[in-house]
């Protein structure tokens, strides 16, 4: 069906359609071969606090931006190559509901759809995506992923030295490998992760030593958890792609 609508007159209007809502801030969309799969308001986990984002699919990106106005205007276009991600599914838990991750070597974060039936639709149509993009390129799914990012409202104290509080002067760091949420002293050091970025980033303590002597760091859980040790949520790049 994919090839069929190719090169469709109303896979192009629908295209132009979505460049347009965007305007001259987001980059052109329409290159031979892509395909609109289709589209919809996601709740995305922030830094901060979950926002409403609008979300597109294509065959080959996936391409979320802030709503200005509903259906007509979008900003701050984000456009991830669906080569590279993987997702898979979160634990409902309180009002965070119908979720699965979203995961690159880049950026990975946390969506929540309003209903079961539009998760799976999501999900499944994402998988035959990628799975379609990776047999006609020959090339393994990917295999490395940045952290998801623990909220700030879920620590209100160093999550790895258990010690400093959080204040309006003690500021709330993330490290770039693990995701947590640490203080100053305990995020001192920068190590070059290139997926991430072309120069070093902050990381904490424990990473650095880690990622210094080459041991294997234990993986994160999947889980969305209310315990800071194991939540998962995005950054808030929406609003400020160098917040720490």
């Amino acid at each position: 069906m994919v090839d069929r609508l190719a090169n469709s007159e109303a896979n192009s209007k629908r295209i132009a359609v979505v460049e347009s809502c965007f305007g001259t801030a987001g980059q052109p969309l329409a290159i031979p071969g892509r395909v609109l799969i289709g589209e919809g308001v996601l709740t995305k986990l922030c830094r901060k606090k979950p926002k409403a984002r609008q979300f597109f699919l294509f065959n080959d990106i996936l391409v979320y931006g802030n709503i200005v106005i509903q259906k007509k205007k979008y900003n701050k276009q984000h456009i991830i190559p669906l080569e590279s991600v993987t997702i898979d599914t979160v634990a409902d838990e309180g009002d965070l509901r119908n979720g699965w991750l979203i995961k690159t070597p880049t950026k990975s974060f946390a969506v929540y759809a309003a209903t079961a039936t539009e998760k799976s639709e999501w999900m499944s149509h994402i998988n035959k995506c990628v799975s379609d993009l990776l047999e006609k390129s020959g090339k393994a799914p990917s295999g490395e992923h940045a952290a998801v990012w623990v909220p700030d409202s879920e620590a209100s104290v160093c999550m790895r030295c258990q010690k400093v509080k959080f204040t309006p002067v003690s500021r709330r760091h993330h490290c770039r490998k693990c995701g947590f949420v640490v203080c100053g002293p305990c995020s001192e050091k920068k190590f070059l992760l290139p997926s991430q970025s072309s120069k070093p980033v902050r990381v904490c303590e424990f990473c650095y030593e880690q990622l210094s002597t080459g041991a294997t760091l234990p993986p994160r859980s999947n889980s969305y958890s209310r315990q800071p040790c194991s939540t998962n949520v995005s950054d808030d790049d929406d609003e400020d792609d160098s917040s720490d």
